[in-house]
């Protein structure tokens, strides 16, 4: 690719993440006592840029904040990892909030409060226009209006970046959106939200190509080159929040490198194994020097 100024544009969701551990969930009507209520800058559109930033990419971010406390917070978390916000909008309200209960395994649950992540608007893409020509890649994720997810995808289309769409929280998208996707990247349920349990199945419905996430599995990979299984590093999964958001902000920053999408994903699965061996989201995602054992 043509040198750009950012690797990665991401546009997407800011959330502080509200977490608390359980020895186990409670069942309707039930109250269970947790841990100390841990906060941890979060959102899946963050998560993918601070991924990207600190394993050394260059980074910009499209998305909104409140005029909150938590506002202040995740600005100064994106911008204390060198991620450009010029482009991160205040707006009135609160910002957007994740509650996640984290089990013995590691294994988390979440409930999200968009807040400002509701508000991004295809004004906000079309105002950043020189953003998107300034970009590789183009990372986007299903946390904002699916207005602005299409018109950033279209921006990035436009501008001759490569779009990374993950389908997540898995939602019904239009195929033009579909087929921009380059690659499309989703987990098992959100594969199976699109109606295909493989990749080939998940390329007939548009996209240039495909990234199946099994955590630790590893990965399925589906493009011109063919299917290609991507294994994962074994390691002890502390928890497991914000491992996908790892493992794609790892992937957009190798495919704006130049690596094939097989090469990236073998990187993204190594930096997702990483992720999970700490507590938090943005708080475990590793640098360059913590992948040397994997």
């Amino acid at each position: 690719m043509p040198d750009k100024t950012y690797d990665v544009l991401v546009v997407g969701s800011v959330n502080a993440d509200l977490v608390v551990r359980v020895d186990r969930r409670p069942a309707a009507g039930e109250t269970v006592l947790g841990s100390d209520l841990a906060t941890y800058p979060g959102g899946k559109g963050a998560n993918q840029a601070v991924a990207a930033a600190r394993l050394g990419g260059r980074v910009a971010f499209l998305g909104r904040v409140g005029t909150d406390g938590q506002g202040d917070f995740l600005r100064n978390a994106l911008r204390g990892d060198g991620v450009d916000i010029a482009h991160l909008i205040t707006t009135p309200g609160p910002s957007g909030v994740a509650l996640i209960t984290v089990g013995p395994e590691g294994d988390n649950s979440i409930i999200v409060s968009p807040g400002a992540n509701g508000r991004v608007t295809e004004e906000d893409v079309a105002a950043a226009g020189p953003l998107f020509a300034a970009a590789s890649v183009v990372s986007l994720q299903m946390e904002v209006p699916l207005d602005a997810v299409l018109a950033a995808a279209r921006a990035a289309e436009g501008a001759g970046a490569r779009v990374v769409f993950n389908l997540s929280p898995p939602a019904a998208v239009p195929d033009e959106l579909l087929a921009l996707c380059d690659p499309l990247v989703v987990n098992e349920h959100e594969a199976a939200f699109l109606g295909a349990s493989d990749p080939v199945g998940l390329l007939a419905r548009g996209p240039r190509s495909v990234v199946i996430t099994k955590g630790a599995d590893g990965a399925i990979v589906a493009d011109a080159d063919g299917v290609t299984e991507v294994p994962s590093p074994r390691v002890e999964a502390v928890d497991t929040t914000g491992a996908g958001d790892a493992f794609t902000g790892a992937l957009s920053w190798r495919l704006a490198r130049g690596d094939a999408l097989a090469d990236a994903a073998r990187f993204a699965a190594r930096v997702g194994a990483a992720a999970v061996r700490v507590a938090g989201a943005q708080s475990s995602f590793p640098r360059p020097a913590d992948l040397e054992e994997l």
